[in-house]
């Protein structure tokens, strides 16, 4: 285990933040359009993000940089930005986490399909190593790579990734199968947890696809997989569409009181992913950790 996070976890669990889709959209961000570009073109209001997450009483806070490799930004006539993204956005956390609060680079899928061969390992490595390294060099405090349902590119990632010498979290989505509990690619949280503890990982996690009542399982069977630490960020519940809007059925209390079934299943890391806000993590540290 990374010596960062043996320090982090040292007196116990620890708060991140919660979603940033959502939050981006909240603020204006465009259905569709990349939120990776706002670090360049709208910084002031991304910063207000991890800022609200900080003071809400977040430990570690992620970047704007979720869709931030070449490939996935190449879709959105981004690729030639790749570095200034990451570089930019990890320094923007920087920012508003101060002294306060550590920050980890988000590093998501690609977007393309190793078994239907649209991009080969290697493309996969060469991208993730590209993207990690811009974190670093923006500040970043350690990585997060995060809502992956194809095992074998999160495994590339964590290899890439190390390269930095930062502590990487691993996470995988886990929504498919009748019991919500294998990625897509039909991966068990056993599977995952052992493949990714030998790549290197120094933390195994999951992250969106269901709400926090569906990860308390997913979490016991990571804790009893792995030694590492755990890390947790689930969805506030299941997605409505009331007038159009997108609304999210758990409310921060009920989150706040879920979490506690999660860190007795042994989650060192509780935060929140789609539809998930400052409230959320207030409502967590009111709850258990303050």
């Amino acid at each position: 285990m990374h010596n960062i996070i043996r320090k982090i976890i040292s007196d116990g669990p620890v708060v991140i933040d919660g979603a940033w889709g959502t939050e981006l959209q909240a603020r204006g961000l465009p259905i569709g359009e990349t939120p990776d570009g706002w670090n360049l073109t709208h910084p002031d209001l991304v910063e207000t993000i991890p800022r609200a997450y900080v003071e809400a009483g977040s430990r570690i806070v992620l970047t704007n940089t979720f869709r931030g490799n070449r490939i996935a930004l190449s879709s959105a006539g981004l690729a030639d930005d790749v570095i200034e993204i990451n570089r930019t956005g990890a320094a923007i956390s920087k920012r508003a986490a101060g002294e306060r609060a550590c920050v980890f680079g988000s590093m998501g899928p690609s977007g393309k399909m190793l078994c239907l061969a649209e991009v080969t390992a290697q493309e996969l490595h060469e991208i993730f190593q590209e993207q990690a390294n811009a974190l670093a060099a923006g500040g970043a405090d350690g990585i997060v790579i995060e809502t992956m349902s194809d095992l074998q590119e999160a495994l590339l990632a964590v290899v890439a990734a190390k390269s930095t010498g930062l502590p990487i979290v691993a996470c995988m989505c886990f929504d498919s199968g009748a019991e919500k509990d294998r990625t897509m690619m039909g991966v068990t949280p056993e599977q995952a947890a052992a493949a990714l503890e030998q790549s290197g990982a120094d933390v195994i996690g999951a992250n969106c696809g269901q709400g926090i009542d569906g990860y308390v399982l997913i979490a016991n069977r990571l804790a009893k997989a792995t030694e590492l630490p755990i890390w947790i960020k689930a969805n506030a519940g299941i997605p409505q569409i009331v007038g159009g809007d997108t609304v999210y059925e758990t409310n921060p209390e009920q989150f706040a009181c879920q979490a506690h079934d999660l860190v007795e299943s042994g989650v060192s890391f509780v935060g929140g992913c789609c539809g998930t806000n400052p409230e959320f993590i207030k409502a967590l540290n009111k709850e258990f950790l303050a």
